[in-house]
């Protein structure tokens, strides 16, 4: 297995890499994790994460400065299937549109929009934005990506902006902050993950080891 996460500037890269190698070796110590944004990787590569930090219009910028980057996603996700893996703001530019600092058209993999957490807060809800902090999953959809996944797992997030999804079945599971935040969202082979994986500790590795394993 060759996993590949792309590197375009923006993420959470070393903790990734470093929890996707780590991972991968307790299920066959001859796979391959690589950091790369060659095209020529990408096409070769067996399953895709995309990573984010940042803003939503910071992250789509910098992907669509890469020439033929976009072009190369659609063929190699949308078009072939591989496996796909989007974390954090990595998830949310799967939308439609982001509305952080400006209107910014997303990937449109996933039908909906990003939108301020802060917007659909009532008065009344004295809750601090970012949501910052760990949380469990509300499980809508049981699947392997769930095995050995409990009421008690807690997953690290940290952002201000939700995916607002347009469609309840690409709902997997949700998170609380006030209201209903997708936490992994899903189409076809496309899954994001709102949460940081990567930074969830056991929790984490768990639900990353069940990825991987997803189309074995």
């Amino acid at each position: 297995m060759f996993v590949l996460i792309i590197d375009y500037g923006s993420g959470n890269i070393k903790s990734v890499y470093n929890s996707i190698k780590r991972t991968l070796h307790n299920i066959n110590k001859f796979s391959e994790v690589k950091v790369s944004r060659n095209l020529s990787e990408i096409e070769k590569a067996d399953k895709i994460i995309l990573p984010g930090v940042g803003s939503f219009d910071q992250c789509m910028n910098r992907i669509r400065k890469i020439k033929d980057l976009v072009e190369t996603l659609k063929e190699q996700v949308i078009t072939k299937k591989k496996p796909f893996l989007g974390i954090c703001v990595g998830m949310q530019i799967l939308a439609d549109y982001g509305y952080e600092n400006q209107k910014t058209r997303g990937l449109s993999w996933i039908n909906g929009d990003v939108k301020p957490i802060k917007n659909f807060l009532n008065s009344t809800q004295n809750l601090k934005i970012p949501h910052m902090g760990w949380n469990s999953l509300s499980i809508y959809k049981r699947n392997n990506l769930f095995n050995d996944i409990t009421a008690n797992d807690q997953f690290y997030f940290v952002h201000s902006y939700f995916f607002d999804i347009k469609h309840k079945k690409n709902i997997i599971c949700n998170t609380q902050h006030g209201i209903n935040i997708p936490a992994i969202v899903n189409q076809d082979n496309i899954f994001g993950f709102q949460f940081h994986p990567e930074k969830s500790g056991r929790s984490g590795l768990k639900i990353l080891h069940n990825w991987l394993k997803l189309s074995l």
